[in-house]
């Protein structure tokens, strides 16, 4: 049977989500993400490009990649991808081309009809080109339909008794305030307006700046001038900003300063949310204009609004929604995903059109995050909170020691970083892991959660195929009240639960760092001067003398300059133990698999 889906074509990211047996859920890529990157490139061979791989091309520059084409639909503009002119139109068919791929191949079967959303301001022209875009990709397109209804259908008000609903859409590159009535069941939008040149970038890059600012004081390295280190910089900060939408503090760290005085490797220092926000609060009050004329056009004040929707991945931030609650006076509806609530409304609609839905959809989230334990007793989450569900999530873990035959895999609930301070949700054992050296054994752990709520958690030794699983009904045993108290525990303790993490992380990197250095001495196809040998071995022991006195900013300067001086020695030495080790008889241990940012 051929399926139909809904489609979120959006300037930095497109989604698409799909019903079934009444629920909307969001349809992975080939890559597993929940998101694709609204960009398109091409090879030197010519052939096209479209998501993670063409961001990478984009961020590396070169003109063969291109993004944020939506702001040109119906322009008659083009762009240009390797001196080759190629339409906005050309350039949306082939990302909605791909996420059609992808659908086929997550729903295993055909997928011949969509849904499209466009923002409210957009004209004919730009709709029109967003309907061809789509028979491009080869979809029947059924309806294009208004990003702000979109996000209205995902929350299910067309079912309440309400007569008024303001979104706002704040995405990657573009601000978008919309205000809809509805009636008997329909919704009218009442009036636009927005800011085409706001959106989360500029957070991004305004933190930048304060940081790199930051850079010059204590450095004394200007690395403004060095685009790459300003690109690197950027993903740092925009990874922390992410992780300050959760945490009131987290720690920014950029590697591998060139210019820096010597001794100076990097630059690290714990940000905290209320200097992130000083740095950026002009950007947060340009909101406020466009929705001020927004709610004059539609003859509305804010008291007038019955509820209010967050759209767009930059409304996590905290003081994005701090400050829509204190404008109008009411806490904005928080309940579905930001980056995924249009495309689940667009999903919603296509049920509506094609009779799967008739009375309600229910549109359920994990109300915690989901994850185990591993070395050092660390919680890394593999679902986040207030992920949509049903979703599945992988990712892959290695020994803690030579020769280890087991692993036990501890299943927690909560937001604190320390294992002991979560939820205990139950644990197994993988057995028959072969008895190789410490992180070369390779399991995968999986976490899926059903449209009941019901978590299997299963782990599979990639070398053998073994594999053992695990069901939990976690999603049933948390009241609303058990969840507000852990969240404000872990709010509570922030800045503690930080300071061990780092303290653990340090450890644990610095020892994998120094096995790998000694190992590679041992190497007799290494050959070394001696001169080297003896330098490379005082900054071992420099780091073993740090990891005694356990600051991990000491850590990190000390295993940084290791790492750096072997580098230079052996251009082919990198540091392993990126996948997160987990020790059997140790407490269960966890720590974030992924490696330190650039």
């Amino acid at each position: 049977m051929d399926r139909v889906i809904g489609i979120d074509l959006g300037t930095s990211n497109t989604v698409a989500a799909v019903v079934d047996n009444g629920r909307a859920r969001i349809i992975p890529n080939r890559e597993g993400e929940r998101l694709t990157p609204s960009v398109y490139a091409e090879t030197e061979e010519g052939r096209g490009l479209v998501g993670s791989a063409a961001r990478q091309r984009l961020a590396g520059g070169g003109g063969d990649a291109v993004s944020s084409v939506k702001r040109l639909m119906g322009s008659g503009r083009q762009v240009m991808v390797r001196g080759t002119p190629r339409s906005p139109k050309e350039i949306s068919a082939a990302i909605m081309a791909r996420v059609r791929a992808d659908a086929e191949k997550a729903l295993g079967g055909p997928v011949t009809q969509a849904v499209i959303t466009v923002p409210a301001y957009f004209h004919h022209a730009a709709r029109e080109e967003t309907r061809q875009a789509g028979r491009d990709a080869g979809f029947e397109v059924l309806r294009i339909i208004n990003e702000p209804t979109a996000a209205a259908l995902a929350y299910g008000l067309h079912r309440q008794e309400l007569s008024t609903v303001l979104v706002w859409d704040l995405g990657g590159g573009t601000f978008d305030v919309s205000v809809l009535e509805l009636a008997e069941g329909f919704f009218e939008v009442r009036a636009v307006c927005g800011d085409n040149r706001l959106g989360g970038d500029d957070w991004d890059r305004r933190f930048a700046d304060h940081v790199a600012a930051r850079i010059k004081a204590s450095c004394g390295v200007d690395i403004r001038g060095d685009s790459q280190v300003l690109a690197r910089l950027g993903l740092v900060c925009e990874g922390v900003k992410k992780r300050l939408s959760d945490k009131p503090v987290a720690r920014l760290s950029l590697q591998h300063l060139s210019g820096a005085p010597r001794g100076v490797a990097a630059f690290e220092e714990v940000m905290e949310r209320s200097v992130f926000e000083a740095a950026t609060e002009d950007l947060a009050n340009r909101l406020l204009a466009p929705t001020e004329r927004a709610l004059s056009d539609a003859g509305l004040s804010a008291d007038d609004i019955d509820r209010v929707l967050l759209v767009g991945g930059a409304t996590r931030m905290p003081g994005i929604r701090a400050l829509a609650e204190s404008f109008f006076r009411q806490r904005p509806c928080l309940d579905v995903n930001p980056d995924e609530v249009v495309a689940i409304g667009a999903a919603v609609q296509a049920g509506i059109i094609t009779g799967e839905i008739r009375d309600v959809v229910l549109v359920d989230v994990t109300p915690l995050s989901l994850g185990i334990e591993s070395q050092g007793g660390l919680f890394a989450r593999i679902i986040p909170r207030n992920t949509t569900i049903p979703t599945s999530a992988q990712e892959l873990f290695t020994t803690a020691r030579d020769g280890q035959e087991t692993m036990d895999i501890h299943v927690l609930q909560g937001e604190r970083e320390m294992a002991s301070d979560n939820i205990s949700l139950g644990a197994f054992q993988l057995s028959g892991i072969p008895p190789l050296p410490r992180g070369q054994a390779h399991v995968e752990v999986c976490f899926s959660i059903d449209a009941d709520g019901i978590v299997t958690v299963s782990a599979e030794n990639l070398q053998t195929e073994s594999r053992e699983t695990l069901s939990i009904d976690a999603m049933k045993e948390m009241k609303d009240e058990e969840v507000s108290r852990v969240l404000a525990d872990a709010e509570a303790c922030a800045q503690g639960d930080l300071e061990k993490r780092e303290q653990i992380e340090a450890a644990t990197r610095a020892e994998t760092l120094m096995r790998s250095v000694e190992a590679l001495l041992e190497d007799p196809s290494a050959s070394m001067a001696e001169v080297l040998v003896q330098k490379i071995e005082a900054h071992v022991a420099l780091c073993r003398e740090a990891l005694e006195r356990g600051s991990a900013l000491e850590i990190r300067s000390r295993c940084a300059a290791l790492q750096s001086l072997v580098s230079t020695s052996d251009p082919h030495a990198k540091e392993s133990g990126h996948e997160t080790p987990i020790e059997h008889h140790a407490p269960f241990d966890q720590t974030r698999p992924a490696p330190e940012a650039p």
